[in-house]
């Protein structure tokens, strides 16, 4: 494994998408209010995010092979620090120049949205390290679907719309969640498939708090809530209706998730479902796009 793989396979780009669709969507609401995109604080938040996303995973991938989580019979993808490609100072430092380059995007946003943004920045930043670093990480008690819920979606929606607008509202608000409620979607994915070894190992996940039967059930909530809540998006007209079109997908993989015994199959189901936010996503923001 070269170092640019490994590198690469860290930052687990297949779930980057996460940190990208909220501003997307964010910024679309704010081009159907006020008919004007500002370019700059458009992209200063994607990079913004996605260095937060990549510094998250990498405190993740060596702070899980810190405390012994990341063991040979681990179901998930393989973890750099865990094979070996990368020394665990090596991740460390990754991460926090991850960190470094989303606090240099923050200054210019800073400068442009004032203060809320500094408390913004600084929240998500603090919740990133504590997802796994810290005494009581986030990622191992039952709080990581809430806690991608508020940081992927209220935040970085809301977020995104406030640098374009300098203002909030109930729609953006309630977007906002539909994204979320998907982006938590993919944490229940990993945890599902995870729940033996991290049951083994003392992660108390809401999957393992709740066990496969129930974990089933908050997938297919997860999954299914973005599309009930739809309707109250009716003032868009028929591109309202736009995001509907991801929905057999939707249902798919609901249907993956009820019938496949847990395993690596779940791997593609993760991914799966992370396209399915971005999928849903990119819908959502031509729908006010086009309204």
């Amino acid at each position: 494994m070269n170092k640019t793989t490994a590198w690469f396979l860290a930052c687990r780009p297949k779930t980057l998408s996460v940190s990208l669709s909220p501003v997307l969507v964010g910024s679309a609401i704010a081009w159907h209010d006020t008919g004007t995109l500002l370019w700059l604080p458009l992209l200063a938040a994607a990079l913004g995010a996605a260095f937060i996303q990549i510094g998250t995973n990498l405190f993740n991938d060596v702070g899980d092979f810190l405390r012994g989580t990341d063991t040979p019979d681990r179901l998930g993808p393989k973890r750099a620090t865990a094979e070996g490609w990368l020394t665990p100072g090596m991740v460390k430092a990754g991460a926090w120049l991850s960190f470094a380059l989303a606090f240099l995007c923050g200054i210019y946003l800073v400068w442009h949205g004032g203060w809320p943004i500094v408390a913004i920045g600084l929240a998500s930043l603090a919740a990133g390290w504590a997802y796994t670093g810290g005494p009581k990480p986030i990622a191992y008690g039952p709080l990581g679907e809430v806690f991608v819920f508020i940081f992927f979606g209220l935040i970085a929606v809301g977020g995104s719309y406030y640098l374009q607008t300098l203002s909030l509202t109930p729609t953006t608000l309630l977007a906002a969640s539909l994204v979320g409620l998907h982006a938590a979607a993919v944490i229940t994915v990993n945890n599902y498939r995870d729940l033996d070894g991290d049951k083994a190992n003392g992660k108390n996940t809401l999957a393992v708090r709740l066990g496969r039967p129930a974990t089933r059930h908050v997938y297919s909530v997860e999954m299914l809530s973005p599309y009930a809540l739809l309707p109250l998006l009716a003032g868009l007209g028929w591109a309202a209706a736009l995001p509907l079109l991801s929905l057999p997908l939707a249902l798919k993989l609901i249907a993956r998730f009820r019938r496949e015994a847990p395993g690596l199959v779940f791997n593609g189901i993760l991914a799966a479902t992370a396209g399915l936010q971005l999928f849903f996503a990119i819908m959502l923001t031509l729908a006010f796009a086009l309204a």
